[in-house]
């Protein structure tokens, strides 16, 4: 996985992969947005960047399309240095949030434009859009107009025309945030259905985290402008490299916990009294950090006056939100947020509770502050 520290690639390697960023770097103003960025995108994969507003993932995906150029750095997509070519140079199509479909002309006519415009004849094109038309399950909307179809085809119709110009990459730009949710769910599957189907290398730009977990091959977390961590879905929420990429992904809950033992690459921390056991290869430390995700904490109703061993604490916020309930619970450790999937009605605000842990849903960060 590419890091911001990783080393430039080789040819061999930079043929290999889908898209190479090397030292990038790109202001705007006073600002810059990246400094140093080097990131490697695999082929043939989907690959998310993920973060929050202004963290550079937009930028990076307008510098792949070339409609930006960076100021520093080298750029590679398919072996082929691009640092300096403009977007009609490059084998790239990019879907964007609003679609950018042409009103005035038909479906077919908008998935055939970028076609036209690369002077590709009509007898070539004619078959290329019916059969992207066909990928998209469009067949039969080729004669009307976009105003004639609902909002999760006019994201289709704009999928077929990036992907009637068999690009080397193919771009997402926040595609389904004009979509209800409902909708959103269906359209991304097929986005990710089509990538499988032809082994597209894409990437996708979103700050929804469900929806990167839902689709990626690889998930790239930015902050501010560099890369926090590039990795798998299931290692991003698993083993988190940072608090914030913890925090980011899972909403996670931090607590800082004594260390009993440090050895033979494992650390023995306490809990008010709940030993934990965690993989661990750096020094020894005394006092550890720990993310721990809101799913791995259960609650249990105990009497309001009696002693009771371990974590406990008083439930101050409960919130249904329909497949789950996640509470606000103030503790002696500090505020935990616990999602609970219990079809049971949610526990009552003012509850004395016990807190139980699963360590698997646990990660040691480092060193406590």
């Amino acid at each position: 996985m590419s890091t911001l520290a990783e080393p430039a690639r080789a040819p061999a390697d930079e043929a290999a992969a889908a898209v190479v960023f090397d030292n990038v770097r790109k202001q705007w103003g006073q600002r810059t947005v990246l400094d140093g960025l080097s990131l490697t995108i695999a082929r043939g994969k989907l690959t998310t960047l993920l973060g929050p507003s202004g963290c550079g993932k937009t930028t990076l995906l307008r510098l792949i399309a070339g409609l930006d150029l960076p100021d520093a750095g080298r750029i590679a997509i398919g072996g082929r240095d691009v640092t300096r070519q403009g977007a009609q140079a490059r084998n790239v199509s990019m879907v964007f949030q609003s679609y950018a479909l042409f009103p005035h002309l038909s479906v077919e006519d908008n998935v055939g434009y970028g076609l036209s415009v690369a002077r590709v004849s009509k007898r070539t094109a004619a078959p290329r859009v019916e059969a992207a038309l066909a990928r998209v399950g469009l067949g039969a909307y080729a004669r009307r107009m976009p105003h004639e179809l609902s909002g999760g085809q006019q994201q289709r119709v704009a999928v077929a025309r990036a992907l009637v110009l068999e690009p080397d990459v193919m771009l997402f730009d926040e595609p389904l945030s004009n979509l209800d949710a409902r909708l959103r769910v269906q359209v991304r599957e097929e986005i990710r259905d089509l990538q499988r189907e032809l082994d597209l290398s894409v990437v996708y730009v979103t700050h929804d985290q469900e929806e990167a977990l839902a689709i990626s091959d690889e998930i790239v977390v930015m902050e501010a402008g560099t890369v926090a961590q590039h990795a798998d879905p299931r290692t991003l929420v698993e083993q988190p490299a940072t608090a914030f990429v913890a925090s980011f992904i899972g909403n996670a809950n931090f607590l800082d916990l004594p260390v009993l033992a440090c050895a033979h690459g494992r650390a023995r921390c306490d809990l008010h009294g709940m030993p934990l056991e965690f993989a661990w290869q750096g020094p020894l430390i005394a006092r550890a950090r720990i993310a721990v995700r809101p799913e791995a904490l259960a609650l249990e109703v105990i009497d309001n006056v009696a002693p009771h061993p371990g974590l406990t604490g008083v439930i101050r916020r409960a919130v249904w939100l329909g497949r789950s309930t996640h509470y606000t619970v103030a503790t002696t450790a500090g505020e935990l947020s616990v999602s609970s999937h219990s079809l049971d009605r949610p526990l009552a605000e003012g509850a004395r509770v016990a807190v139980t842990l699963d360590v698997r849903g646990a990660h040691l960060l480092g060193e406590a502050a």
